[in-house]
Parts: C-alpha cells; structure tokens; sequence
C-alpha cells in the first residue's frame, strides 16, 4: 500500500470548530473486545491490536487528551454460560449483555462532552453506541453509516442469525425489540441515517430501506458522482445546515479488501485508502461529530502484514476523524 505523508492538525483548532462538544479536547476512549455478533474468531482482539500498534499515543500526539472507559477485560466476563439462539438470534443474550455495558460507556463520555470513540469489535457493538450517544444528543442526532452492508436485518428476515448484521433495526424500532433487547427503544429517526459505501445487502435489507425511505449511496453512487460529491449529498440529507450533531459509525469493511484486508467479511470493489480517509476528513470538517465507532479489524484473519495495513488504516481513519489532514 502506499504511505501517505499526514502532518498533524492541533487538537485546539479542532476544538474551535466543534458545535457540540463541551470537552471538544478530550477523547473519551471506549475499547470493546466482541466478537459475540458474529462467528469468527479475533476481531474482539481488534481494540487491543490498535492500542499495541500506538493508537492512544497518536491521539496525544495530535494535542487531545485521552480518557479510557474502564472496565475493557470485563466484556469476557458477560458471556452465559447458557445462550441459545432465540428464533434466528445466535448469541442473544451476551450481544444485549455486551451492548449495555457499552450503551452506558458511551453515554457517560458524551455527557462529559467528550468526543465518543469506541474501538470494536463486531458491529453488534453499535446497538449500545447509539443508544449511549442518542441519550445524551437526543432524536436530532444523525447517523452516518459507513460499511459494505446494510447491517438492518431484523430477527425474522436474518438468513444467518448472526446479529452483527441487525443492529439498526433495534436502533430505528423497525422490529420488534422483545427480551433480551427490550431495553432498546427506537432512538434514531429513519430521515437522520444516511449511508456510504453499500455493495453487499441482502435481499430482505433492500426491502426494508425501500419500505422506510432510507437514504443510502452505494458503491455505483461513489462511482458515479465520486466521493466528495457523495459525502456532501449524505451530510445534505441528514443534516442541511450543518447544525445538527453526528455519529459515523465506520465498519473497515468499507474498504475494498486491498485496503483492509483483515476484516471478517470482506467484499470487492469497495471505497480505496483515499475515499475513506475523505468521508472521515469531511466529516470532521463539520464540526458536528461527536462520536465514532470503528469496528470489525480482525487480527486473526489474515498473514502479519494483512494485519499490519488493517490496524494502520484503523488508527488514520480514527485520526482523520479527528482533524487530522494531509496539510
């Protein structure tokens, strides 16, 4: 891959850009090593492989602060001993379990008025980011959803059962949110969630977003129009004037696999290193973001260099996201 020469923004100018932020220099870390949304091995080891390869370090180093939710070893611990699948839900009560926690990580950075980022993990994660987020920014929070899939299954149109492709349908209330999910109410309106980067949607997902009215550019959009153009029609859709907070929820699985090798469900023909970097620099550029979710490295897919360039591109999008620019 080719190295890109990024120079630093200082965290302070980030900060007299930022709407929303009440502690615009501090970056509330929340790492969550989960795997339970899905079937593979090693992306709950994705946090830690960030953290190993400087990602705190380089926050500091941009100017910010660093606070680091506790309690990281304590997501292993949540597992049941007994979790049978509930209809087509694999793993429903340790997802529930594993959200919550995280819902109440994220909610406290937020209230804090930190900057919300939170280091998976599968993208079963997102169920509690947003959930944590919403509750503090409320229903006119936007949701920025970067990833190949559409991840809005519902329990019933699922073909795998694997939850990590199911998180927005809880989020937006589109299912039913019985128990062990009952604690999730809809916190996300269907007009504030815009998507960038589609290309692998199931059949029941592309019913359900022509069904709900859900804005979403795919990869033929990124082609056609080219991504600056894309990222500004997906901020004009959810957020016209710009004065409204942001959450992006960023699955690496965005990238096309030459970029982010080592991610669980990989699909060709995704966005290049320079596309995704835009969508994070763009969005930044806002002003308006006030969390982040960065999901699904998987360390144990893949030779060492794989992992290498996957955790290097997971830390600049983060860094990115945070001001960071190429002048």
């Amino acid at each position: 891959m080719a190295s890109v020469d990024y120079n630093t923004t200082d965290a302070r100018l980030m900060a007299g850009r930022t709407k929303f932020l009440k502690n615009p220099e501090t970056v509330g870390i929340t790492c969550v090593p989960f795997s339970g949304g899905q079937p593979k091995g090693g992306v709950d080891d994705g946090p830690v492989e960030m953290m190993r390869f400087g990602i705190l370090d380089q926050i500091q180093d941009m100017g910010y602060s660093v606070e680091l939710s506790d309690g990281m070893d304590k997501y292993q611990t949540l597992k049941p001993a007994d979790d049978p699948p509930i209809g087509k839900m694999k793993n429903p009560r340790y997802v529930s379990l594993a959200a919550r926690r995280v819902a109440e990580q994220v909610r406290a950075q937020c209230e804090k008025g930190n900057m919300a980022v939170t280091l998976g993990g599968d993208h079963s994660i997102a169920m509690g980011t947003l959930v944590g987020s919403s509750s503090v920014y409320g229903d006119d929070l936007c949701v920025i959803w970067v990833d190949a899939h559409a991840d809005i299954n519902t329990p019933d149109t699922t073909d795998s059962g694997n939850l990590h492709g199911c998180p927005l349908s809880f989020i937006l209330g589109i299912c039913d949110a019985e128990s062990p999910f009952d604690w999730i109410k809809p916190c996300i309106r269907k007009d504030r969630l815009v998507y960038i980067g589609l290309r692998d949607v199931d059949a029941g997902e592309k019913a359900i977003l022509r069904k709900h009215n859900i804005k979403a550019f795919s990869m033929h959009d990124v082609d056609r129009h080219g991504i600056g153009k894309v990222v500004e029609m997906a901020l004009d859709h959810v957020n016209k004037d710009r004065t409204l907070p942001v959450h992006m929820s960023f699955d690496v699985d965005a990238l096309d696999p030459s970029v982010a090798p080592a991610t669980g469900t990989p699909v060709r023909g995704g966005l290049t290193f320079r596309e995704g970097h835009y969508i994070c620099e763009a969005v930044a550029e806002t002003g308006c973001l006030v969390a982040l979710d960065l999901v699904e490295v998987n360390p144990a897919l893949g030779d060492p260099e794989s992992l290498r360039q996957t955790v290097a591109v997971g830390c600049s999008l983060v860094r990115c996201s945070l001001g960071e620019s190429l002048l």
